[in-house]
């Protein structure tokens, strides 16, 4: 992360990356809101790596390079810039140091005397996640009071540390200390270390030149870890990943869901890590230059976790490169049958993160329209809940027919806009079946039925649902190859589309070879999106001043395409690459 500039005494106003970066936006805000002491000069420190004084139980470690400097500095620097347009992009961070009860935090005098190159931040468990929320709203999206604390930890707060290299740690020792007595915290010695701690039970210690602050349990692990207990840089997970890893990141989030203090939450931050990882061990890179932001999510393959939506499968790139050529939103998805009901729940995590980040109480404006975020993310998600639930009539009607999807959109304007989720079937019957199935659902749900006819098709029928503008059409029928697909449509247009589009992407369509480019390393890309498109289309509906949406609109225009692909690095770890492209971005 850069620097933050020692002439700055107030951050300036900020509003947020975009929310539907998919995967990728969620995870680097995870693992930016650590960061707060970006230094205004380099400095040796004790080169501590701060996993070494992690529990290896820890369910969530984000680590980073607090004090880049040369092409990794402002490579970062124009990256934050172009997407706040904000001089000090990274200042509101500097919160998540300050303590409650304690003063504003001057970086270079209060930090930068001390600080080493190295931070991290570990959680004990997917749900202490979600208590980074505050931190996603002020910090990034620019949301609370100016200057304010954003501490996390403490009672009704996350459990976890902060621990961070020192690079004096006398003046390291007097920072603590003064951050605790205006905390109100008392001493509180463990094994042999000097520990503070307040009524709200967050801690304050220097344990071998790190300086850690955080929930007592976690400052006490890490002290245990000191001593000889595991360490998070010795187990073989995240030994494994961290070998694979990129060079030149400027951060890492590494997440283990499946690890024994990890349950908790399926919504939100915590839950989002979880689903979007397939419930395996992950190691999220963040890469920035001038133009573009790209994050490397490597997975292991081995555990008892599958899919989720950052797979690397073949079969997601193969279900992209069938999707009409002129689509402006294509996602390809594999193996639909054992993986939607975890997609699903990934989405509606994203879109329950995206949907808390509105102002509290404030609601869309009146209008004749009822049409909103969140109700057009519910009807979207509506039919999908169902062909993926798990209960046993969506075990014995859908799961078994369903192969690979893909998900596209084109047009650029709502009259000439055309938007589809093709399933391919690997059982013509069951899949025909299925319409009738779906929509009988869909129906004792509240949805209005309409009879539709549809070329090529031969099962079709309407559903009229709430929130959603346009009739879903729910068909199956043969693609131009002869190959059976399932199709939820948004209109007759779409559906025919989607069967029998002009051509395809996988025939030298310029959005996939631009995003094949964008991907390097060989990667087949399976997602793509532009968002000058999304934002015409928003404006168009009225969308951008609904409360969910209005604060990312800055930052839709400050991005211009988000490519993404995966590949298997090897036998144990898959990469799923996702390069945002920065509109107008500038050093």
């Amino acid at each position: 992360m850069p620097a933050i500039p020692s002439s700055a005494s107030a951050p300036p106003r900020r509003q947020r990356l975009h929310v539907l970066t998919a995967t990728a936006l969620a995870l680097a805000a995870a693992g930016l809101i650590v960061f707060s002491g970006c230094g205004s000069s380099h400095s040796a420190g004790t080169s501590v790596d701060p996993a070494t004084a992690i529990p290896a139980s820890a369910a969530i470690y984000a680590g980073a390079d607090v004090r880049p400097g040369g092409a990794e500095k402002s490579g970062a620097l124009a990256a934050a810039k172009a997407l706040t347009h904000q001089a000090d992009p990274y200042l509101r961070l500097l919160g998540a140091l300050q303590s409650p009860g304690s003063q504003q935090l001057r970086f270079a005098q209060d930090v930068a005397p001390w600080l080493g190159p190295h931070a991290g931040i570990f959680l004990t468990s997917l749900a202490s996640a979600d208590a980074l929320t505050p931190l996603l709203q002020q910090g990034l999206l620019g949301s609370g009071a100016a200057g304010g604390s954003l501490f996390p930890f403490g009672a009704g707060g996350a459990q976890g540390a902060i621990v961070l290299d020192t690079s004096d740690a006398a003046k390291a020792r007097s920072f603590l200390d003064g951050q605790a007595k205006r905390a109100g915290a008392h001493a509180a010695p463990y094994r042999g270390v000097s520990v503070q701690v307040n009524s709200s039970g967050v801690a304050f210690a220097l344990v071998q030149r790190l300086a850690v602050i955080g929930s007592e349990p976690a400052v006490h692990s890490v002290i245990d870890t000191s001593q000889g207990a595991s360490a998070l840089a010795g187990s073989s997970g995240y030994a494994k990943l961290l070998s694979a890893a990129p060079s030149g990141a400027l951060a890492h989030i590494y997440a283990n869901p499946s690890g024994t203090s990890s349950s908790g939450s399926q919504t939100g931050v915590g839950g989002l890590l979880g689903l979007l990882t397939g419930g395996r061990q992950a190691n999220v890179s963040l890469l920035t230059t001038a133009g573009s932001l790209a994050i490397d999510a490597d997975t292991l393959a081995s555990g008892s976790g599958s899919g989720g939506l950052i797979s690397s499968d073949p079969e997601a790139a193969q279900a992209f490169g069938e999707l009409p050529a002129e689509s402006w939103l294509a996602l390809g998805l594999g193996h639909l049958g054992t993986s939607l009901g975890a997609d699903v729940k990934g989405l509606g995590a994203l879109a329950s993160l995206a949907s808390s980040q509105a102002s509290p109480g404030v609601e869309a404006p009146p209008s004749a329209s009822t049409l909103n975020v969140k109700s057009l993310l519910g009807a979207m998600l509506a039919p999908l809940e169902v062909l993926g639930a798990d209960n046993a009539l969506a075990r014995r009607a859908f799961a078994g027919w369903m192969g690979s999807a893909g998900v596209f959109a084109s047009g650029g304007s709502l009259l000439e806009l055309k938007a589809a989720i093709v399933i391919a079937s690997k059982n013509p019957a069951l899949s025909r079946a299925a319409v009738g199935k779906l929509a009988a659902v869909l129906s004792s749900h509240g949805g209005s039925l309409r009879k539709v006819k549809i070329p090529g098709t031969d099962a079709a029928v309407g559903v009229a649902l709430t929130g959603l503008p346009v009739v879903l059409d729910i068909a199956d029928g043969r693609d131009s190859t002869g190959h059976t697909k399932f199709v939820l449509g948004f209109g007759e247009a779409s559906v025919e589309n989607a069967l029998r589009p002009t051509s395809v992407m996988s025939q030298g369509a310029a959005p996939r070879t631009a995003a094949a480019t964008a991907l390097g390393e060989g990667i087949q890309p399976s997602a793509i999106l532009d968002f000058p498109t999304v934002l015409t289309l928003l404006e168009g509906i009225g969308l951008t001043e609904d409360p969910t949406i209005s604060k990312f609109v800055p930052y839709l225009r400050a991005a211009s395409t988000l490519s993404g692909g995966g590949r298997e690095l090897s036998g144990e770890v898959q990469r799923f690459r996702l390069v945002l492209g920065l509109a107008h971005a500038s050093n």
